[in-house]
């Protein structure tokens, strides 16, 4: 888990739906697989591939809501490493009124759908083609993209 203090990302301000989500890989020093997360629901969703993730409560820190969000859905402790820069200071654009925060994080646990998922499947990095084949929610391929960045240039710094 991350240390967590006053969450500087309360950045989005009390219009807008916080979100977060988890880019979730075997190994934040060397990653080769990045799980990803079929939606169930709603219908608009369905089928579609997404980082596992989910609503900021009144209150709480983006980390400690991710964290609380991978305990829930996945049923795992999750470990948060660094955030995924977004190209604004509140993260990613989902919508108007929705922005999401990514953190690249590690669990040691076995991932299971419990929420809002029907299929999880470990995706291998070594191949970028297969993370972008997936059919991801529009909004966030671009993350996936900035995303496979940022792993290879992790893959390579170690």
């Amino acid at each position: 888990m991350t240390e967590t203090g006053p969450d500087t990302a309360d950045r989005e301000g009390p219009h807008r739906v916080r979100v977060v989500g988890a880019a979730l890989v075997d190994d934040v020093r060397r990653p080769r697989r990045l799980l990803a997360a079929r939606r169930s629901a709603p219908a608009a969703l369905a089928g579609q591939w997404e980082f596992p993730g989910g609503k900021v409560e009144p209150g709480e820190s983006g980390p400690d809501a991710l964290v609380r969000e991978l305990d829930e859905e996945l049923g795992v402790a999750a470990v948060l490493h660094e955030e995924l820069p977004g190209p604004s200071p509140e993260g990613w654009p989902l919508s108007g009124t929705a922005v999401m925060r990514v953190w690249i994080a590690t669990t040691s646990d076995e991932p299971a759908a419990l929420q809002d998922h029907d299929e999880l499947r470990w995706v291998d990095l070594d191949d970028p083609a297969a993370v972008t084949a997936l059919p991801w929610i529009p909004a966030d391929l671009p993350i996936v993209e900035s995303l496979l960045e940022r792993l290879a240039a992790l893959r390579t710094a170690r």
